[in-house]
């Protein structure tokens, strides 16, 4: 095709090397979330070159194999490179999905949709913006760019999606049938919010708003965390919270809102 680029060797990787810690699924939440919210649906399926980039997959590539087996069920043609900082990560590729060393500056790739999950984290918050702003600076037109973090099995999960103009959203995913509350997600707050979740803050005033609703609607509880968390999240967005609503069940509880919503006091 046209147009496609591959990863340039002379580019040299912008960013520093991390833990690498990863397993088999851990990243499933907000695989799941990808191909079915509407939005990053709709970029990649009208993607002139469908490239996607894996960024920081850390010590081994399973995540990698399983964002793009997921990704193919709503675009078959989909391209996945792995990119990792560290030059004895990078393995050979196969089923599809190739591998090279690259930072933030992307080796030199244009992609629709990058996910950078358990990287940030690893940095001080001071450097979230400049991070930021290299990812975003080489995205495709119309790219976007997922920013998250989770704990070691997957069953905590929050992220943001950004495209060129900046933050969208911020999304909270969990194992309804592991996590008792929902601000115990807070500990795995992307880097951009994780130290705003004191009062006073919109992230620390949603997470309160959310376990209170959470409270309220125990007497669900019989029927499972599910219908539970539905009932809360209805009782969140008649506060006013600006919840988005999802037409189908999801299997996870996600709690979506609008960047406005959380954004960090002083920050545009």
């Amino acid at each position: 095709m046209a147009g496609r680029t591959t990863p340039h060797s002379l580019t040299k990787p912008v960013g520093n090397i991390t833990r690498g810690t990863t397993a088999v699924n851990r990243l499933r939440r907000s695989d799941r979330w990808l191909i079915n919210d509407e939005f990053v649906a709709d970029r990649l399926r009208g993607a002139p070159d469908p490239l996607v980039v894996d960024l920081g997959y850390g010590a081994s590539p399973w995540t990698t194999f399983e964002l793009a087996a997921r990704l193919r069920t709503i675009r078959a043609d989909v391209r996945v490179v792995g990119l990792e900082i560290d030059p004895q990560r990078v393995v050979p590729g196969r089923d599809g999905v190739t591998f090279a060393r690259g930072g933030f500056e992307l080796a030199g790739l244009r992609p629709v949709l990058v996910r950078a999950f358990n990287v940030l984290r690893q940095y001080p918050e001071a450097a979230v913006g400049e991070a930021w702003s290299t990812v975003l600076a080489g995205l495709a037109p119309d790219g976007l760019l997922v920013d998250g973090t989770c704990d070691e099995l997957g069953r905590r999960c929050a992220w943001i999606l950004l495209d060129r103009d900046g933050p969208r959203s911020l999304t909270l995913a969990w194992d309804p049938f592991t996590v008792e509350r929902p601000s115990d997600l807070a500990e795995r707050l992307p880097k951009a919010l994780i130290h705003r979740n004191v009062p006073g803050e919109p992230i620390h005033a949603l997470l309160t708003a959310a376990d209170r609703a959470w409270a309220h609607a125990a007497p669900m509880a019989p029927y499972g965390p599910r219908v539970r968390w539905r009932a809360a999240a209805r009782a969140l967005h008649a506060e006013g919270f600006p919840i988005r609503h999802y037409r189908r069940r999801l299997r996870d509880s996600v709690l979506s809102v609008p960047w406005s919503a959380v954004a960090p006091l002083g920050t545009s």
